[in-house]
């Protein structure tokens, strides 16, 4: 199919075609000269062009596209690499979605947003600012209640500063047996079989997934809270 441009002299010769054919004895002279002689009538607001909005919001240093990059941010509901934002948006090298990404969150900052795009588990998500998780405890307390309970938390914590460990460590300090709590963990996709430890029996060592680090907001563990933090007194 040929795209062919089409012109305002275009749309009023189709006009006057429209007015020729519903009444031969309409006077045109009439009705041309009748059109005012101000100049060209400037577009409002809301016929401006989606796409020049855009072209905007594309820094010219780095030809990343921040509306594209911010559609597939929105979309997704895992973080996305730079390698594969670029992939997606066939950018040559990963390196300027990290520009992006910063001239983004700068944007957010700027007009107030309640969210910012954060590092999680190696690549990039878009996530709510920690000021507003009262609000979104509320909306999601019966999932999270059904979800994890305190036993399980209790599990994936020790697995967490542990790991890899062996279920009969994780037994010790919680003093109780915990094959089905391990058991209910790896069908929630935050604990996986680590390896096999060098010992009689090769008994399986647990560790925590990519899954698990999504779901605390971390990049990596090396993000999770110290032991001493941990045990320094509420002021």
């Amino acid at each position: 199919m040929r795209l062919v441009r089409y012109t305002p002299e275009d749309e009023m010769a189709d006009e006057v075609k429209d007015v020729t054919d519903s009444d031969p004895d309409v006077d045109l002279e009439g009705r041309i000269s009748s059109e005012p002689e101000d100049g060209p009538v400037e577009d409002s607001p809301e016929d401006a062009d989606p796409a020049l909005d855009r072209q905007h919001r594309c820094p010219a240093d780095n030809g990343v596209d921040l509306a594209v990059l911010e559609s597939l941010l929105f979309a997704t509901q895992h973080p996305l690499t730079a390698g594969r934002l670029a992939e997606l948006m066939e950018l040559p090298t990963p390196t300027p979605i990290r520009k992006a990404i910063k001239a983004l969150n700068a944007e957010y900052a700027e007009s107030g947003r309640s969210f910012r795009v954060e590092q999680v588990a190696g690549g990039y998500q878009l996530l709510t600012l920690p000021e507003y998780g009262e609000y979104l405890r509320k909306l999601h307390q019966r999932e999270a209640d059904s979800k994890l309970t305190k036993a399980a938390l209790e599990t994936l914590a020790i697995i967490a500063y542990k790991q890899p460990t062996l279920r009969a460590e994780i037994e010790s300090i919680r003093g109780v047996q915990c094959g089905e709590t391990i058991r209910s963990l790896m069908e929630k996709h935050l604990v996986k079989i680590a390896g096999r430890a060098e010992e009689p029996g090769r008994p399986i060592l647990y560790g925590t997934t990519k899954r698990f680090l999504e779901l605390f907001g971390l990049n990596s563990l090396n993000e999770l809270p110290k032991p001493e933090e941990l045990s320094k007194p509420q002021a």
